[in-house]
């Protein structure tokens, strides 16, 4: 699926659907603007302020909705504390500077911990059909503050094996509370873990099979 370019007066909206795992953040606040289940166009820009549609865009966890001003203003800033946030029974959604696999990837997206996305290193909305079950509100590990909490985020899917992440991240409940503060660690992407967020070697009783590095 191509990435929609929807052009307004103020702002070009791009939509990646191969990102989008329908947390319907965009059609709940904007619902004058994310028109779903029609026919041809379903974004107007223009429909709402220029600056309640940044908001909306900034909103989306997967970095599926996107924007470009044309009216010269601010572009979406890296954020001041990186995160990973544990959806209930979902993906991890990072906000930061992200690196994934050694490329780019913008400021957000959402990475599959279920181990059964067919688009993995991210999230697909396979968890839903699969029935995974995993807390978004761990217990919180005891941890300092960190020296830095924003620059690049480095993610790197391990062969067969779970997420290596470098940099500064908290890791925050689906609540919003910080459950760890960590500057490398490897997080569980096949589903097995019994020590969710974190990897526990599962992945190899499992035989969980992904690419990776």
């Amino acid at each position: 699926m191509a990435t929609e370019t929807i052009r307004g007066k103020h702002l070009v909206i791009l939509y990646d659907g191969k990102l989008c795992i329908h947390s319907r953040n965009c059609i709940l606040n904007q619902p004058e603007v994310f028109v779903p289940n029609v026919e041809g166009e379903w974004i107007h820009p223009d429909d709402a302020s220029t600056e309640d549609v940044v908001m909306t865009a900034r909103m989306c966890p997967s970095g599926a909705i996107r924007y470009q001003r044309l009216d010269g203003g601010e572009e979406e800033p890296a954020p001041e504390v990186n995160t990973a946030r544990l959806r209930e029974n979902g993906p991890l959604a990072f906000n930061a500077p992200l690196e994934i696999a050694g490329e780019a990837a913008g400021l957000r997206r959402t990475l599959c911990r279920c181990g059964l996305s067919k688009h993995k290193p991210y999230c697909d909305n396979s968890h839903v059909e699969g029935g995974f079950h995993a807390t978004g509100e761990p217990a919180t590990k005891k941890s300092g503050p960190l020296a830095a909490r924003d620059g690049v985020l480095a993610v790197e899917p391990q062969r067969n094996g779970p997420l290596k992440v470098s940099g500064n991240l908290e890791i925050v409940s689906g609540t919003g509370r910080t459950i760890d503060r960590v500057t490398e660690t490897w997080l569980c992407r096949c589903g097995h873990s019994q020590n969710k967020p974190y990897c526990d070697g599962s992945h190899l009783k499992s035989g969980f099979e992904a690419d990776g590095t």
